[in-house]
């Protein structure tokens, strides 16, 4: 035997056995799995688009395929279009960008699109006969592969935010495997879990889509003084009142203590409202706490809050205090005049509004935002009291909804990422 074959013999018996702490009953006590490299699994998918009239599409992390267009807001193939890479339903592309969630580049399956067009610079590949793809995809989704690559990269993303990772150091990448049945095995049992899981998001979703109909039909249209829908102890009740925040509410804004003086923040049992915390709902509870030696204003229960800047995604957010709390600068505070506005119904109002904020905040102006003026001149429409509570409770009601069916999307998250961790060999067995 060679000097090179004795010290891969040697490197193979070093190596622990890999096999999962949870394993279905026929394959218990079966041979472990084999690090296998991706070239002896698959084949590299080359052929160029050329003349075919196809979907140009992109990679996002987390999300997967997307059309250029949805993406940057057009097609961004220009001349290079012919030379992008034909995928057909079944192959894998490699997108070498990174991101926080897949920081060495994600890799996607190509499934319900027919055949798109991908950028040549992105590595695309089909595995061969015998392999399982929704096992290898679960493999990519536990970013196995990223685990390998980020010892071949030696340096950041390169000008056009792709990591330098050529096709042979991607091949080269080792998955652990086990026999193509306990592949399809593991891939079957995943993919049930996958389906409870789009099932419920759908659910959630349709919760939401009801939620805002529902908004649409209980607020009046622009221009109006009555909604649509109206419950019957309230439709001979008259017009609503049009009237600004300012007409109903003290406005003021908060403040950001000094992060350098540890006294305002060590210890602290105050409440500290950030835009982060806003939660276009009642807030219980927030991430920082301040100290009274912060001098920091203390708003009372009921105080309606909406996000003025930090970032264009956050501006319009909104959330009501269930409990006495300071906030930070980017927040506009509204303390109501409750016997003309009760808090959740204007609560309900701004969240109905959001779009239009985000109008407001994009109007000529170099940074998107909105001011303490934009807020005091920002229209609301009321009924009465009763009718208002009304409202508010039926909305409410419906975010209960909403809220129990997403922490059950939720727990589901959490039940496949730890069947996961338990159906494939652990990171630290696969490094060693």
């Amino acid at each position: 035997m060679s000097r090179q074959a004795k010290t891969n013999a040697t490197t193979e018996e070093a190596r622990p056995a890999l096999v999962p702490k949870l394993r279905f009953p026929e394959f218990r006590g079966r041979e472990p799995w084999k690090p296998v490299p991706l070239q002896e699994v698959s084949l590299p998918v080359t052929e160029r688009v050329g003349e075919r009239k196809l979907t140009p599409v992109s990679i996002s992390a987390g999300i997967g395929f997307v059309p250029q267009a949805e993406k940057f807001g057009r097609d961004i193939s220009g001349n290079q279009y012919q030379l992008y890479t034909l995928v057909r339903d079944g192959d894998f592309v490699f997108n070498k960008g990174n991101s926080l969630k897949f920081p060495q580049g994600c890799v996607y399956q190509l499934q319900g699109w027919g055949q798109v067009a991908a950028p040549n610079v992105f590595i695309c590949f089909r595995l061969k006969d015998g392999y399982s793809a929704g096992f290898f995809q679960q493999c990519f989704e536990q970013n196995q592969h990223g685990r390998e690559l980020k010892r071949h990269i030696t340096s950041g993303a390169r000008s056009n935010g792709l990591l330098n990772i050529s096709k042979e150091t991607f091949f080269g990448v080792e998955i652990p495997t086990p026999t193509p049945a306990e592949q399809q095995k593991i891939a079957d049992c995943l993919s049930s879990v996958e389906e409870l899981l789009a099932a419920q998001a759908r659910k959630v979703e349709a919760l939401k889509t009801h939620k805002r109909g529902l908004m649409q039909q209980l607020f009046p249209r622009e221009g109006e003084t009555q909604p649509c829908l109206r419950f019957s102890e309230f439709k001979n009740a008259g017009e609503w009142e049009c009237k600004t925040l300012s007409d109903i509410a003290e406005i003021s804004s908060g403040t950001t203590p000094l992060r350098s003086n540890l006294e305002f923040f060590t210890g602290g049992t105050i409440p500290w409202v950030k835009t982060t915390d806003l939660n276009n709902s009642f807030i219980t509870q927030t991430e920082e706490k301040i100290t009274p030696k912060a001098k920091a204003r203390v708003n009372p229960i009921g105080s309606v809050l909406v996000a003025m800047y930090g970032g264009f995604n956050q501006i319009g957010r909104t959330g009501c205090l269930s409990v006495p709390a300071a906030t930070n600068q980017a927040l506009s505070v509204l303390v109501l005049n409750q016997k003309r506005a009760l808090p959740a119904y204007v609560l309900a109002w701004l969240n109905a509004k959001v779009e239009d904020w985000k109008r407001i905040a994009s109007s000529s102006r170099k940074d998107p935002n909105i001011t303490g003026s934009d807020v005091a001149k920002f229209s609301i429409i009321l009924p009465d009291p009763d009718e208002q509570e009304r409202i508010a409770s039926l909305l409410s009601s419906l975010d209960a909804q909403i809220t129990a069916e997403t922490q059950k999307l939720e727990a589901l998250k959490t039940h496949k990422k730890g069947l996961m961790q338990q159906l494939f060999p652990s990171p630290e067995e696969v490094a060693r």
